[in-house]
């Protein structure tokens, strides 16, 4: 039982590292400072170099007597500009358009050493089945951002058993494959991010069986910033009971 418990704490230490490294990228969710909304007026930015402006479905960059124009997918990853001390992005969420800007020397970036999180407890790796909708599913849920929304291709709930009751979650992703699961409960924004935490879910077993191993529950990158658009949790995964497991509130631009 030692053996086995030591190495659920080493791999819950490597997964934690990995975690961490992954946010210290030079230009990754930490780096990321402001988010300017665009309309049809051209309008400069400290942060963005040039002038910005929409037209029709696009965004123009006017700068050095040069004019891009940039067509974003909605609700995808942002196309990039880069500058000199790293690059605008360039995102289109519920029909608007904006500009974010990601910046290698943001406090948030280099003040950070480590997300906070609960120490890892075999007790909080649940065991559940996943039940496949007869049809995937679209769930629309809210974001951080006041009149944006999210849409998420929905695969079926899993159900499982915690201290004698039944709960349900929505998975996202496709049947067959791996899913993902955005959820609150009674820590959330007491010690854990309010918006939503995200637990990823390897792909069930041939019965339906899955692991939800809450002790590798996530923040969002809206969690480090206030320039990201992250969907809330959808209200049928809020959890009545306090997940004291996974990552924990950030202490955005202090040492953590």
């Amino acid at each position: 039982m030692t053996a086995t418990l030591d190495q659920f704490v080493d791999e819950w230490q490597r997964w934690h590292a990995e975690r961490n490294d992954g946010l210290r990228q030079p230009l990754g969710w930490l780096s990321l400072t402001v988010l300017h909304w665009l309309d049809e007026t051209p309008n400069s930015f400290d942060e963005a170099p040039g002038r910005w402006h929409v037209d029709g479905g696009s965004v123009v960059h006017e700068f050095d007597g040069e004019t891009t124009t940039y067509e974003p997918v909605e609700g995808a990853p942002g196309l990039e500009a880069e500058f000199d001390r790293g690059f605008v992005e360039i995102i289109k969420r519920t029909g608007r358009f904006g500009i974010r800007i990601h910046d290698r020397t943001a406090p948030a970036l280099t003040s950070f050493t480590s997300v906070p999180a609960y120490e890892p407890d075999q007790s909080w790796v649940l065991t559940g089945r996943f039940e496949a909708f007869d049809e995937q599913q679209v769930v629309t849920t809210g974001s951080v951002v006041d009149g944006l929304e999210h849409h998420h291709p929905a695969a079926g709930v899993v159900r499982f058993g915690y201290d004698g009751a039944a709960h349900e979650l929505v998975a996202f992703g496709e049947a067959g494959g791996p899913l993902r699961i955005l959820f609150t409960d009674a820590t959330s924004g007491v010690t854990t991010y309010p918006a939503a935490r995200i637990l990823q879910v390897d792909t069930p077993a041939a019965d339906g069986t899955v692991t939800l191993d809450f002790t590798r529950a996530a923040n969002l990158p809206c969690a480090f910033t206030d320039a990201a658009t992250c969907p809330i949790a959808p209200p049928q995964n809020r959890l009545p009971f306090a997940v004291e497991a996974g990552e924990r509130t950030p202490h955005v631009g202090e040492s953590s």
